[in-house]
Parts: C-alpha cells; structure tokens; sequence
C-alpha cells in the first residue's frame, strides 16, 4: 500500500489521527466501525507503559537492572513506561516472561504494534493486514509490501524533517512486518501496478537498487502476486491524480485509500471505490503485463 510505501516515510501529521483523516465517505461513524481501531494509538502505548511499571515494580526490578535482562538501557525503559517510545513485540514477548505477567503484556502487543504506525496509516494497516486481496498502484517509491530493509531504511532517512533513529527503527520495524502478509495461509491476492521512475530512483544508492529490483523479481514468482511496470513513455494514463489502494476486506466489503501530503482517507462510497476500480482496470491495460513487467526488471539489472 503507498502509504507509507511512498507516504509513511515522513514525520507524523501534526494534529491528523486516523480517525480524522482517514474518515469514510458516505457512511455514518456507527456504519463505519470496522474502519476504526478503536481507540487512539497514544492511549494504547501510555496504557502498556503503566501495566510495565507496574509489573516492573511488582517483580522489584530497577529499571536499569530490567534492562539489562533485556539488552535496553534504563532511560529506554523510562521511555516505554511513560508512552513516549513504541516498543517492538518481541521486547514485549520477553518482558512478559521475565515479568511473569502471564500474557497480560502480550495480550496488548497487536494493539501496540498497531501504534509503530504513522497516525494516517494505522486503519488501513488493521485493514491491509486481513485483506483478501489488494490493488496497489504507486507513484513514487516501491511499495512497503515489496521493499528490502535496505530500501526501506534509506527511505525514512530521507525524510524532512528528519526522523530520531529510534522512530526510524520502529517504523522500519512495523514495515518489515506487514510483510508477513506473503506468508499467510489462504494467500491473498496482491496486485501492484509501479510507475517506472519509482522503479528506477535510487534510494539508499545504486546497490540497494539492485537488492529492490532482485526482492521484486522473486516476490514476482509467487502465484498469488502480480507486479507490473508502468512504462514513463506511455502516451496512455488512466490515473494521472496519483497513488491509491484497493483493499478487498475479510468482510467481503471493498474499501479504497489514498494519501497526498499525509492526508489521508478511506473510502466506501460505492460510486468513488467504482470510479478507482475503473481507473485500475484501465491502468492494467495500459501497463506492461507481469511477465514483462519480469523481462523489464531483469533488463534494469543488466543494465546496472
């Protein structure tokens, strides 16, 4: 998906949650749930913090000592406790046992994890991950679902204002796990159509460009995958107002993201979602198909 694909590589919208900016067209907030994680993303990491302390404190640890079971320093651990850093999960899979807080930390990591995300992306993240199938046309950056870590990196680094390591790791982190959307079981469908120039940017140098071009060929093999270029010297372009998402959702219900500028919305009025339906239909047409879109890759390599 182009958020943060193209999108989620900046600093968090000031003053934009989700549930603002990302409101579905055409229905009710009531008609809407699904849409919604529920709560703010803040509120679920300064809740996890306290159960922390309090776990901590119970089991009579310092935080510098509890960290050190951990490999985090003490001011890190403050950091957690206070809501002002997202933990990873596997930091909260092993403060649960260490703790012995019988899954009480664990039971919160999906709703944490969930709030690595940029405000503007955290619903269609929820979204994303129990789709049945996703069309994903992007414009300016390979897409998160198909970036290397090295990719991926040197994206977020690029961003103005510039990010804190520890933000850039988290949000690295929380990309490289939508990931795991390959290996589910039934296999969604995922289809991407790249704009050429995206393809050929060289984020984080010319041999990160490589290891890109060479993830996409093999992602590219999988049955359940579709890749295709869109060549810059097409005549013909269905979509030139730029990036967007079709998500087909475990409800069976389709939903459509877009995102400019950081500023984005969920669509499930049916007259937009058939009007982006349209548009990638068209732009599959007009696009090299998947086996090309193969050769054209392989020929970038050759060529690099």
């Amino acid at each position: 998906m182009h958020e943060g694909d193209d999108r989620d590589m900046r600093e968090e919208p000031r003053g934009q949650e989700t549930t603002a900016a990302a409101q579905p067209q055409g229905h009710t907030a009531d008609d809407d749930s699904e849409l919604r994680d529920g709560g703010s993303g803040t509120g679920i990491v300064t809740a996890f913090g306290r159960q922390l302390k309090l776990l901590r404190t119970r089991a009579g640890l310092e935080r510098p000592e509890f960290g050190s079971l951990l490999n985090y320093s003490g001011s890190t651990i403050a950091a957690f406790e206070q809501g002002r850093r997202v933990p990873l999960p596997t930091f909260i899979d092993r403060a649960d046992e260490i703790l012995e807080a019988g899954g009480l930390l664990k039971a919160l990591k999906k709703e944490v994890e969930r709030a690595q995300y940029p405000s503007f992306f955290r619903d269609a993240a929820r979204l994303e991950a129990g789709a049945t199938a996703l069309y994903v046309y992007a414009v300016y950056a390979v897409p998160g679902l198909l970036q290397t870590e090295e990719y991926a990196r040197a994206g977020f680094r690029l961003q103005r204002p510039l990010l804190d390591e520890d933000i850039i790791e988290q949000r690295l982190s929380a990309r490289m796990a939508r990931q795991g959307i390959h290996d589910r079981r039934p296999a969604p469908l995922l289809s991407f159509i790249v704009e050429e120039a995206a393809l050929r940017r060289p984020i984080g140098g010319r041999a990160a460009l490589r290891e890109q071009w060479e993830k996409m060929l093999r992602l590219g093999h999988l049955r359940n995958v579709e890749i295709q270029v869109m060549p810059t010297e097409r005549e013909d372009h269905a979509a030139l107002g730029g990036p967007f998402t079709l998500i087909d959702a475990s409800t069976g219900r389709r939903i459509a993201y877009t995102e400019v500028q950081d500023d984005s919305r969920l669509y499930t009025e049916q007259a937009k979602i058939r009007e982006l339906e349209t548009r990638y239909g068209i732009l599959r047409s007009q696009a090299l198909t998947p086996r090309e879109s193969s050769t054209f890759v392989e020929r970038l390599l050759g060529e690099s």
